[in-house]
């Protein structure tokens, strides 16, 4: 379908099956015609018209609505959810590995220089570990609600644990 308007009267549209072509200007002329026959063309073409002056009306760029907003939004969340999900399950186990050497601190048990050394090293991966977790968390309530708005915009019945 195309659109055709009057650099005269912008008001008036006019649409015609098919795409901008001569035939579908000349049955944009043909309608036209019918309007002034009809009076009802709030202007006069007193320099005469033809079909070569018709502006074609192309589709407006619209905002997205506030509901794809929402889509957007909850996308985005989800992606960052599961980027946080894949960070804690690579360094989970390094990290627990780290934490029960923690516990040998507190025994009575003689901790070797190679413990240490690696209690040592493994700080910053048991801090990086339980940041993202506290994040994974955090985030996993306002993945619930991401998951909710698309369930409704996919016309999915909500998933609740």
């Amino acid at each position: 379908m195309v659109q055709y308007t009057l650099a005269q009267s912008p008001e008036v549209l006019i649409d015609v099956p098919g795409r901008d072509s001569n035939k579908a200007r000349e049955k944009a002329m043909d309608q036209l015609m019918a309007l002034m026959d009809d009076d009802q063309l709030p202007t006069a073409l007193d320099d005469g018209f033809n079909p070569k002056d018709f502006i074609e009306v192309k589709d407006q760029k619209t905002e997205p609505s506030e509901e794809e907003n929402e889509v957007v939004d909850a996308v985005q969340v989800l992606s960052n959810f599961s980027k946080l999900k894949v960070k804690v399950q690579g360094s989970r186990e390094e990290a627990l590995k780290v934490r029960e050497l923690i516990d040998l601190l507190f025994t009575d048990e003689v901790i070797d220089e190679e413990q240490i050394e690696e209690l040592n090293n493994g700080f910053k991966t048991l801090k990086t570990f339980a940041q993202n977790n506290l994040r994974y968390r955090d985030a996993q309530i306002e993945a619930e609600s991401a998951r909710e708005v698309l369930d409704s915009a996919l016309n999915l019945p909500s998933k609740k644990k």
